[in-house]
Order: structure tokens, then C-alpha cells, then sequence
């Protein structure tokens, strides 16, 4: 099975609704007279008259730095004031504005900066060369001659601001753009480069989901069955009547619709409802008969084989020494903090959704559908979004569908917000899978590494979707086992074996997907097996990573800048982590002090390689939210059921990082001419075991049930 190149044919051809990329770079622009006197030579960027350059963004910005990311690409072969540039985003127009990685318009995996890189620098170089154009015929000198330097294009004594030149293209002129050689970069990797939307979001001028409110505009909230699988049978709305504010009820295929005045007064109305659900076809476990079933299917010799290379029980057999563990995953909630929220209007015959929109094919294909009104008939206004972490972006579009039926079942035509609460989304959202993971592997006299063999059971996110076909292969889901079958320790004999679980509960990825615990249970594993062998944690990886050169770079530079061998005051540990995910690869080192049996995350040392680092500050940044979040699942966080039914409401029960938690980080970027990779999920898996390993550095325990604090792990 070549992972990779599986992989590789999910995200070329995701869905059905995919087109070839139409980029228009070399095809006749929309000129002034188009624009309201601005300048668009290609869809990606727009220059006015003023001389502002607006680049239109085809990803989302949920504080990821795409928004930075991509006007840093085009406007570096612009020339243009970093100053002077703005940003907007994108129509939905699959064609135009395609993910060339995943064949949608849409943000996910990774992959914002590595579809975008060419082709926001072509961009922004076909539009220099039109510029050139047309001040080489107006001063008529040579093409060749001009400079263009921040926003100016200048020849000898003549000069002229990119405004001055926007009437002086002529229509239908020829781009001939002319990449830099890296050596001539002034944006592309400089560093402490202004964030573009630092200032809105600063100023509170930013709009987010939350903030639309258009003129008529309906409220509304959504009583969900509390059990997945249930359906509604029947409800009572005469009490919610009563309350003040609110205006309608309706039902949808998901539930009960509560419209208000405003938000408080539907969540009101919706506390006053009466519901009766059928929850014959739901999930009503609780989490111990779930983990009981997982657990067994552990014990079970069937299987699904997603790697078979060796003889690994010949090599586990013959081993001098064996180590053997098992590792636990709960269910994990999204949580990002802005709620989820769209808003949608459907009048004469066409749908208008603002969101803050993650999967725009997707969502414009769901909510034309819906409406019956047809993706082609089908706007969205795009807005910023308050985190996603995975959740905005989901094969159903469930929230704007949501919204879509509710304002098709009011039916007057006014715009219909739709609010999920904290509540809702912990209680009724979609969850990374719960997962258990047991790890057998053997060394030999010598010290190496001899045998592994990897047992998972968990749901997998794309049985049954859309994209099922292309990353399930012989029935393995492949998002299920990244991060082990893929590896790139050289283990001579390693056997994956995959058991996939069913529930009712909704799986999607969530960030960093299947490496958010495959890395754990391999680095953890990884760190018993050097003990075994009786090696250096550190030296016990370089062997096995000598044909790896970038993992390999990684985990050299975590370990010189940590000072991996020296000393270390009392009570405290080290630990080490390396692990390659979205193409990217990072190695982290934690250091950990334990005072009176409670544990304190001291600090942390991370080095990454992404290739071309475009924004390093934005680099840093995301690595340290990646390190953050990751600590907030594996030092606390679990989603639990009593009886098909989630336990977890909020953030007082569903904890997250509290400051105090948090460590200092080191973030050392690889200075790299590759083509650059993701950032926004790699340094989460790294991280938790890291501090695992650190934490048995420093009190001999291993934790291998997650959260830590439900394997007795105290924090300070």
C-alpha cells in the first residue's frame, strides 16, 4: 500500500464537483473600465487608482495567517508597499479558485501556502510586467529598463505610482511574468512582517460570522436530538410561544427550529420547548462499554492489514528484549472559540449564505441543493472565522445546511442567522476519534530495533462520504493510520493492523487528524524501545532515521538547542519527540520539573522544517497554537458519554490550556529552498510526547491513558 501516493489522489480529486484550474494569468484581464477604475489583470489581485493593492484571498482566515501568507507571495513579485496592500476574500468559484491540492475551493490539511505558492507569485508577477508595459510604452523606453521597487516604477528620471499606471494598460495586453530568484526576496522570509489582519481584528473592525447581521435578519437555534442517531417523533412549541421575543417554530429533518428576535430570546424559547425523540437507531452507550469494545478488538487476530513488511513475529520472537504497551484516545471536541454561526437568505430563486466559510465547493454545492435553487444560483460572502481547528469543513456543511432549512422552513424570505451555542457544539458537534492503540516492539542484543507491530481500533472520518473512495484502500482509511504506516523510522520488520470501530457518534478530522495520537503512541513507544536497548533516546532515533535527512535535521537541531545530555536541576526531565506530518517535519523537546508529585511543563524547544518559510513569524506562531492546543488534549481534555449522551458542556468541564500551563517555547525554523509545506497542524503531535517522555524522565511513569490526569498526572 504507497500511502503517499494515495494521499496524493485524495487530494487531487476530492470530490465529484472538481474542475481544472482556471488561473487566467495569460488570458485577457478585466481592466479599469470593469472595476470601477481599479486594475484586476488576473483573479488574485486588483490595484486602484490610489495605489492600493488588494489581494483576494481564495483560502479562509480563521487566525491561521493565510491572509499574511498569501499577499506576502504575490506582493513580493508586485514590488508592492506592504503598506499599500489590503486583502478580500474570494467569491465561491470553484474554477477560479481552486485548491489545486484537494480539487475545491477550500481551506484544510495544510495545504493553504503549499497549493498557493506559484501561483500567488505568478500573480503578482504578471501583474508587475503589465505595469512595466505600460510605463515602458508611455516613456517609451525599454521593458527591461524599468525598476519597480514598493509600489514605484521608475526609469531614469521618470517615475509613477502603480495608481498612475492603472489606466495606461492597454486592454487585453499580454502578462509575461518573470519569477525572482529567491536570492532577491525582500517579503518572502522576512521576518516580523505586519500581519494583514492584526488591525482589524485589533480595532474590533473585523467581521466575523458572529457580526453579520443584515437588514430583516431572524435569529435562530436548533433543538438537536440529544442522542446521536435520534429522531424527532414529536414537540410541543406552545410554551416556547410565550417567550418574549420569539417569533416561530418549525421543524427540520435535524430538529426543532426556534426563531427570535434575537439570539438569548430563541435559546430561551428552545429551554421551553417539549421534545420526544426515537432513539432506536442511536448510540446508547457509555464511554466504559465503548472502551470495553475497542479494547477487546485489540485481543481479536482479524484484522484489517494497512502494513505488512518483514517478519515482524519472527523478529518480536527472536528479539533480545520486547517492550509492549497500550495507549487510549478519547473522543475530542473541536471548541474553537468563535461558535458556530451562518447566515442564510433565500429570495427569488437564489441563496445567499455569509460564513465563515472553510469548504466553499462544498457548502455552495449543500446549500444550493438544499434550497433547490442550484450551487450556480448560490453566493457566499466570506467573512473571518474565530478558529475551526477542522470543524467548519465537513463533508455535510451541517451548520449552513442547518441555517439553509431553517430559513427555507420561515419561508418569507428574510435572512435566518443560525447560532450554535458552547453547549450545542461540545454536546452534538462532530469528534476526533476515540482511539486505542497497542504497540509491541523488539530489539536486539546489539541495541536495535528490530520489530513492530502497531494494533489500532477507531471509527473512521470518511467511511460512507464522498471522499471514502479515494483514501480507503482494502478497508483501511488511511487518515486512521497516518503517522505509523507511513513512517519514516526505518524499522526492517513493522506490521499495522487496523480494526475499524462503528457508532453512531460523527467523526471529522480534527487538527492534525490521525497524527494526533499516532504520533503520541509511536514516540512514546519509541522512547521504551531505546530504554529497552539500553540507548540514548536521541541516539536511539538518529540510527533509525539515517536515510531521513529532514526528520533527521529536525531532531539534531531540538536536541543542540535544548542541550539534550546536559545537566538538569532536581526533579526535573527531558524528553524528546520527532514527527513528520503534512509533509512537514518537526521534533520537540520538553523539559518538565515535578514539585511534590505535580508536574509543571517547564519548556519546550521545537524545530521545524516547512520548507521555504514565507512568514516565520507566522511559523513560530503556529507552531506555539499547535503546541498549546495539543497540550490541552493530552494534559486534560476527554469527551465522555453516559448512555449515548455527551457529559461535557462547556469549558469548565471540557478544560482547556489555562495560561498558567502554558510553557516557554522555543520555535527554530530550518532555513530551507524547498517547496513550502504545512503549518498550521504539524507541531501539535510532537508535543504531547514529548512531555510524556520528559514527565517519565522525571518520575519513571509512562502515561498511556489520555488525558494524563485520568492516568493520575497532577499538574501544578
Amino acid at each position: 500500500m504507497n500511502i503517499k501516493t494515495t494521499r496524493r489522489a485524495f487530494l487531487q480529486g476530492a470530490t465529484a464537483a472538481s474542475a481544472a484550474m482556471v488561473v487566467g494569468l495569460n488570458a485577457k484581464g478585466s481592466w479599469a473600465a470593469a472595476h470601477g477604475g481599479e486594475f484586476m489583470p488576473n483573479p488574485f489581485v486588483k490595484i486602484a487608482p490610489d495605489g492600493k493593492v488588494t489581494v483576494v484571498l481564495k483560502h479562509f482566515e480563521m487566525g491561521q495567517g493565510t491572509s499574511t501568507g498569501l499577499s506576502t507571495l504575490l506582493a513580493e513579485e508586485l514590488d508592492a508597499n506592504w503598506d499599500d496592500v489590503d486583502i478580500e476574500f474570494a467569491p465561491a468559484d470553484t474554477a477560479t479558485y481552486m485548491n489545486t491540492l484537494m480539487g475545491v475551493q477550500g481551506s484544510g490539511g495544510s495545504t493553504a501556502i503549499a497549493n498557493s505558492y506559484m501561483q500567488y507569485r505568478e500573480a503578482g508577477a504578471a501583474a508587475k510586467s503589465l505595469l512595466v508595459q505600460a510605463a515602458a510604452a508611455e516613456w517609451g523606453v525599454d521593458a527591461g529598463e524599468i525598476e519597480v521597487k514598493d509600489g514605484m516604477v521608475s526609469h531614469g528620471s521618470n517615475s509613477a505610482s502603480f495608481g498612475d499606471l492603472v489606466g495606461l494598460v492597454p486592454e487585453g495586453a499580454t502578462p509575461n511574468p518573470q519569477l525572482k530568484d529567491p536570492s532577491a526576496f525582500t517579503k518572502i522570509g522576512a521576518d516580523k512582517l505586519p500581519r494583514k489582519d492584526s488591525n482589524a481584528k485589533t480595532t474590533g473592525t473585523a467581521t466575523f460570522a458572529m457580526d453579520v447581521m443584515p437588514e430583516g435578519v431572524v435569529f435562530a437555534v436548533l433543538q438537536r436530538s440529544p442522542k446521536f442517531g435520534g429522531t424527532l417523533t414529536s414537540f410541543d412549541a406552545s410554551a416556547a410561544m410565550e417567550v418574549e421575543g420569539v417569533v416561530d417554530v418549525k421543524q427540520i429533518p435535524m430538529g426543532v427550529v426556534v426563531y427570535a428576535t434575537n439570539t438569548w430570546a430563541a435559546m430561551k424559547g428552545r429551554e421551553a420547548l417539549t421534545t420526544e425523540w426515537d432513539f432506536s437507531n442511536a448510540e446508547t452507550r457509555s464511554s466504559d462499554e465503548m472502551e470495553a469494545e475497542y479494547a477487546a478488538a485489540l485481543d481479536r487476530a482479524e484484522g484489517l492489514a494497512a502494513k505488512a513488511e518483514g517478519d515482524t513475529a519472527g523478529a518480536l520472537e527472536g528479539a533480545a528484549k520486547t517492550i509492549e504497551a497500550e495507549f487510549h484516545f478519547p473522543f475530542l471536541a473541536h471548541a474553537p472559540m468563535e461558535p458556530l454561526n451562518s447566515v442564510v437568505q433565500i429570495k427569488d430563486g437564489k441563496a445567499q449564505c455569509w460564513d465563515g466559510c472553510q469548504f466553499h465547493t462544498v457548502t455552495q454545492g449543500a446549500v444550493g441543493a438544499v434550497s433547490g435553487v442550484g450551487p450556480e444560483n448560490t453566493s457566499i460572502e466570506t467573512v473571518y472565522a474565530g478558529g475551526s481547528f477542522g470543524r467548519r469543513a465537513n463533508f455535510t456543511s451541517d451548520y449552513e445546511v442547518e441555517a439553509t432549512m431553517a430559513a427555507m422552513a420561515l419561508g418569507d424570505g428574510r435572512p435566518v442567522k443560525l447560532v450554535w451555542s458552547r453547549e450545542d457544539d461540545v454536546r452534538g458537534g462532530y469528534y476526533r476519534p476515540m482511539t486505542k492503540h497497542r504497540v509491541r516492539a523488539g530489539v536486539d542484543a546489539d541495541g536495535n530495533l528490530v520489530g513492530w507491530h502497531s494494533i489500532m481500533a477507531n471509527k473512521s472520518i470518511f467511511k460512507g462520504t464522498p471522499m471514502g473512495e479515494a483514501v480507503i484502500v482494502n478497508g483501511v482509511d488511511l487518515f486512521s493510520v497516518e503517522g505509523v504506516a507511513d513512517t519514516e523510522y526505518a524499522i526492517p520488520n513493522m506490521d499495522v493492523t487496523l480494526h475499524d470501530m462503528e457508532t453512531a457518534v460523527p467523526m471529522l478530522w480534527w487538527r492534525s487528524v490521525g497524527h494526533s495520537h499516532s504520533g503520541y503512541a509511536m514516540e512514546v513507544a519509541m522512547d521504551m524501545a531505546a530504554e529497552a536497548a539500553g540507548r540514548d533516546p536521541v541516539e536511539f532515533r538518529q540510527d533509525l532515521l539515517a536515510n531521513a535527512p529532514r526528520s533527521l535535521g529536525v531532531l539534531n537541531l531540538a536536541a543542540e538547542k535544548a542541550g539534550w545530555g546536559g545537566d538538569m536541576p532536581e526533579g526535573w526531565g527531558r524528553g524528546v519527540a520527532v514527527h513528520k506530518s503534512f509533509n512537514t517535519h518537526v521534533a520537540q523537546v520538553a523539559e518538565v520539573s515535578v514539585t511534590d508529585g505535580k508536574v509543571k511543563i517547564e519548556r519546550i524547544v521545537a524545530a521545524v522544517d516547512c520548507g521555504v518559510p514565507v512568514n516565520p513569524d507566522v511559523i513560530r506562531a503556529q507552531v506555539e497554537g499547535a503546541i498549546g492546543y495539543g497540550l490541552s488534549h493530552v494534559m486534560r481534555q476527554k469527551i465522555t458519554f453516559t448512555d449515548g449522551e455527551v457529559d461535557q458542556s462547556n469549558f469548565p468541564d471540557y478544560e482547556p490550556l489555562r495560561i498558567s500551563d502554558m510553557s516557554k517555547i522555543e520555535v527554530h525554523i530550518v532555513q530551507s529552498s524547498e517547496a513550502p509545506t504545512g503549518i498550521g497542524e504539524p507541531g501539535l503531535p510532537p508535543a504531547g510526547p514529548a512531555v510524556a517522555n520528559a514527565i517519565y524522565d522525571a518520575m519513571g511513569k509512562r502515561v498511556m491513558h489520555l488525558p494524563m490526569v485520568d492516568d493520575g498526572i497532577e499538574f501544578s
